[in-house]
């Protein structure tokens, strides 16, 4: 009897180890089928984009028109980036300070600006800064909140090469006067003030009237103050303008009263808003940097600091005349004025 209790318990634990063990034949997986297309490789991730915004004086003239010119070649050499100009109507620095502010809502990553009033831009430049914008000035040298600014020469010495100039075709004599576009501009007072401080210097016995005379950066304005200086002053000679529109101002008043042969008009300006007035002798000398490479040189700037590139002395640009820059500060000089006569204005047409 215990022998068969045994057998049949024994029997028992093998039928149950058998359920337990039994599985269902595994699926065998399907054949991908024979149009199926491959799996794609993970993409490789793209590059960081950026949005640089270049904000000028004022839109509609012809200087940033031509800086407009070098800012959408930026664009192009470099696709990846969203780069583009912009500015107000009017060289009113509150208008300045509301395109930036927009700019700021808008999110950039980077904004280049050439000031009406580097005093006006301060607040909301530094606010661009708080946020994590790159900054970059041009016709600045006195800003604060800017991460750099970069000027086409020392202002002082393209201020005292105008005073050469003027003091060698008035002979060192006689009354002359000066234009800036706006008294807050940075860049024009240094040209002036550098011109006087030769002319004091150097030129003794020439007389400076009417110092300073603000035209707002418009042509129509220069020309009535020009013509009524020529009203109050008979014996006025020289002209120096530092606003773009200054000179071909002046040189209209100029031509209208037919004193080409017996004044002396020079300042910064473009051939192609002065042209006709250096071809008369109502205006005898203008003098620029190209506002393309400017616009050009303050882009690549931008983007390299937003790269994590450093501002170093001695370095070089690809814009023409911003090579071997000198570092003072936060400021950059390149060496990039041209001078253009009657004799030469149709190498430099634009």
């Amino acid at each position: 009897m215990k022998k068969i209790l045994a057998m049949l318990l024994a029997l028992m634990m093998v039928l149950s180890l058998a359920a337990c063990g039994a599985k269902a034949p595994a699926e065998e997986p399907e054949a991908p089928a024979a149009d199926a297309p491959e799996a794609e490789a993970p993409a490789e991730e793209a590059g960081e984009s950026y949005t640089i915004a270049t904000v000028v004086k004022l839109t509609g003239v012809a200087w940033f028109d031509r800086m407009e010119v070098g800012v959408n070649r930026f664009a192009a050499d470099h696709p990846e980036h969203d780069v583009f100009q912009t500015g107000a109507a009017t060289a009113d620095p509150a208008e300045q300070v509301r395109v930036i502010e927009d700019l700021i809502a808008q999110g950039v990553d980077a904004i280049t600006v050439v000031p009406n009033s580097t005093e006006s831009l301060e607040a909301v430049l530094g606010k661009a800064m708080e946020q994590g914008i790159v900054v970059v000035a041009h016709e600045a040298s006195t800003i604060q909140n800017a991460d750099c600014d970069v000027e086409a020469f020392v202002n002082a010495e393209y201020g005292d090469h105008f005073m050469g100039k003027i003091g060698e075709m008035m002979g060192g004599e006689g009354q002359y006067t000066t234009f800036v576009g706006a008294l807050t501009a940075t860049s024009h007072n240094e040209w002036v003030d550098a011109s006087v401080a030769r002319q004091e210097a150097e030129y003794p016995n020439m007389e400076l009237i009417s110092n300073k005379n603000e035209t707002t950066e418009n042509e129509e304005t220069a020309y009535t103050k020009t013509k009524e200086l020529l009203t109050a002053y008979p014996e006025l000679v020289g002209f120096q303008g530092s606003a773009m529109t200054d000179v071909p101002g002046v040189g209209r008043a100029i031509q209208e009263a037919g004193k080409q042969d017996s004044t002396v008009v020079i300042g910064t300006s473009l051939v192609s808003v002065a042209g006709k007035y250096l071809e008369d002798g109502s205006i005898d000398m203008i003098s620029f940097w190209d506002p393309a490479e400017a616009g050009y040189a303050m882009n690549e700037l931008a983007l390299l600091l937003l790269e994590g590139g450093k501002i170093e002395d001695g370095m070089s640009l690809t814009a023409p005349g911003y090579q071997n820059l000198k570092l003072d500060g936060k400021v950059l000089y390149g060496s990039a004025w041209i001078d253009v006569t009657k004799d030469n204005m149709g190498d430099y047409d634009f």
